[in-house]
């Protein structure tokens, strides 16, 4: 496997625990910034990892995500505890690695995540959208693209994060890209049967106004045998931002105790 660049990771050193923060589509991991210093607040250190440095040698399919990021954590922090945190298109990676054997970490969140879509046809329509969208991010003015995206109904967030709406994002566009075809909600096979097989404790977050997303969460939960659910009030899809000081009192409650 080819090594890319680690330096784009943003760490935050707190803490003998180290969560490891996936942000989610068309991110970065600059998103978690201000997540971070909550967390080193409470004696939690965190590492924000750029997603993209793992499309931007060569193409990566979410079947071989979960072994790359596992053996970057592997690798890495001898002596200290290992958490892993999920938004959105990044807690499907997330699951993927935990869903490695001999896996480095100790706990989980994910937020705001699917699984996987079961029917075939779901599948084919999501794998058509997708690759719209990685047409508008490489070929497309990009300011369109970044208020097309943040436009979607399942955000509902007028607020265009500062990371996008300063245009840093645009030097990513090849490899953002490319992960609305590697990491495709309808490329990915569904991980429902498989998610019993997580054994450590995870804590899945939810938007209290997602309600899609409840709906999957609750399902999700019933699945892993220690996994508790939380709701964030008053929270759209973008829990981390909607509610990002609620979100780093749970979790950093949840890593003291997992």
């Amino acid at each position: 496997m080819i090594q890319c660049s680690k330096l784009t990771d943003e760490r935050r050193e707190a803490g003998p625990m180290e969560c490891w923060c996936l942000h989610g589509a068309v991110g970065m991991a600059a998103d978690f910034r201000n997540f971070a210093k909550r967390l080193a607040e409470a004696k939690t250190s965190t590492r924000a990892v750029d997603l993209w440095r793992f499309l931007e040698c060569q193409p990566m399919p979410l079947e071989d995500f979960g072994a790359a990021l596992n053996a970057d954590a592997g690798g890495e922090g001898r002596g200290k505890g290992r958490a892993l945190l999920g938004y959105s298109m990044g807690g499907r990676l997330a699951l993927h690695s935990l869903l490695e054997k001999g896996h480095p970490w100790q706990a989980a969140v994910i937020v705001s995540t699917h699984p996987g879509l079961e029917s075939a046809a779901e599948r084919e329509n999501r794998r058509a959208a997708d690759a719209a969208w990685a047409s508008q991010a490489l070929m497309g003015n990009w300011q369109e693209f970044l208020n097309a995206w943040n436009a979607q109904a399942i955000l509902d967030d007028q607020t265009i994060r500062n990371s996008q709406a300063s245009g840093s994002l645009v030097m990513r566009r090849r490899e953002i890209a490319r992960s609305f075809v590697d990491w495709s909600l309808g490329t990915q096979a569904p991980l429902w049967d498989q998610l019993h097989e997580i054994t450590i404790p995870v804590l899945w977050v939810v938007g209290e106004n997602d309600t899609k997303f409840r709906e999957v969460a609750e399902r999700a939960v019933a699945k892993i045998p220690h996994a508790r659910l939380v709701i964030a009030p008053a929270s759209g899809h973008r829990v981390p931002w909607d509610a990002e000081e609620w979100l780093a009192q749970q979790v950093s409650q949840f890593l003291k105790i997992g």
